[in-house]
């Protein structure tokens, strides 16, 4: 929820504004270890420039952010802020399922959930490096072009999608698909077939299956996917193979 939506709808005058922005501001600037401008920060928010710039010297007064000129980076002391991802509940149960699901395939398998415009890994079993980009636990991907974002975005009412999905999409491989219309329809069928199979958009060389983990009153809470380079398996192989077990895993991991 947006700082802006949090304001308008509480009514409670125990709600502190300046918390709820100084959160806003670190949570954006703790995603981005090699720093960000005001400017950026600003941006991300989508506060005025004062506000953000009083958050930014309050966290580095504090020592979460530290500055150096124009920049503002993420101390290590942010990390006393939350627990170990790993110990939380959702992360706690899918970890086994994933390990036995990359052992059996001989592929890398994760869980993510949808963080804004992002997937967020909150658990991984890994085999071999897939991905140019060293993926773990806390890494975040674009949600449009990931087979889990799409899975994750496919679920949500087709108005609010809009809040996750960048203005401007920008192909990431030749492959990507970057019409906004081609896309809802991708994630249309991907809402109706209940999975995601994903054929270098994201990098090139790389495949991918997802499909929804489902809490027990059936909201889409998480999705669970399996990569693995084209060059493994065919599309049709991986139709066979892959797709059920992805789907099985995913419906066998109970959320309350």
């Amino acid at each position: 929820m947006s700082i802006e939506k949090a304001e308008n709808i509480s009514e409670n005058r125990e709600f502190v504004t300046a918390l709820a922005r100084g959160l806003e501001v670190l949570r954006v600037c703790a995603a981005r270890p090699e720093g960000m401008t005001l400017s950026e920060a600003a941006q991300a928010v989508g506060l005025p420039r004062a506000a953000v710039r009083r958050s930014l010297l309050t966290l580095t007064a504090m020592g979460y952010l530290s500055q150096a000129g124009r920049i503002f980076m993420p101390t290590p002391k942010v990390l006393n802020l939350s627990a170990r991802v790993a110990d939380l509940p959702l992360p706690r149960l899918a970890q086994p399922l994933l390990t036995e699901l990359s052992r059996s395939l001989d592929e890398s398998a994760s869980l993510a959930t949808l963080d804004g415009m992002d997937i967020l890994y909150i658990a991984r079993a890994e085999t071999n490096r897939i991905l140019a980009v060293d993926l773990s636990v806390g890494s975040r991907l674009p949600a449009w072009c990931t087979s889990m974002g799409r899975v994750l975005l496919s679920a949500l009412p087709a108005e609010a999608r809009n809040q996750h999905i960048p203005e401007q999409l920008t192909a990431r491989t030749a492959r990507t698909v970057t019409d906004r219309v081609a896309l809802n329809d991708i994630l249309t069928n991907i809402r109706q077939h209940g999975y995601c199979l994903l054929d270098q958009e994201l990098e090139l060389g790389l495949r991918s299956v997802a499909a929804p983990v489902r809490n027990s009153a059936g909201d889409v809470v998480a999705a669970l996917n399996v990569g693995m380079h084209a060059t493994r398996m065919s599309l049709k192989e991986m139709q066979q193979t892959i797709v059920p077990a992805v789907i099985r895993t995913a419906s066998s991991l109970k959320v309350p």
